[in-house]
């Protein structure tokens, strides 16, 4: 058997296995999680052929790495994913994209810590 080229589309099941979506109860791999990110980021597009079979190209498979890392790394919700790819588009699955992950934390968690910070001199001159 012939080994594709680095170039070349994949299926959705190789794509499954790239990325390592496994079920973990069963062993299976989780091809209906690709379906349903394609269904919630609407900048996924596969190459439908005949017989509605799906086929990835790098690009595409770079943008569901990005997701994955998202969700699945970081910990963000889909709202939260798609606005952090939608208002970052230079993200990288290095050290940079982890820099702007927890620099987009630090700045949330400053502003909730001012405002924790401001009720309780509030309640402490109410006293």
């Amino acid at each position: 058997m012939t080994e594709k080229s680095d170039q070349a589309y994949k299926s959705i099941g190789e794509v499954a296995k790239l990325l390592n979506l496994v079920n973990k109860k069963n062993g299976n791999l989780s091809t209906h999680t690709i379906r349903y990110w394609e269904k919630e980021f609407k900048n996924i597009k596969p190459r439908i052929l005949s017989g509605r079979r799906r086929y990835y190209d790098n690009v595409e498979i770079e943008k569901l790495k990005k997701i994955k890392f998202l969700l699945k790394t970081k910990g963000l919700t889909i709202k939260g994913a798609k606005y952090f790819l939608d208002n970052d588009n230079s993200l990288d699955l290095d050290e940079t994209s982890n820099h702007s992950i927890n620099t987009l934390n630090k700045e949330i968690l400053k502003k909730k810590i001012n405002k924790i910070s401001k009720l309780i001199k509030n309640i402490k001159i109410r006293k």
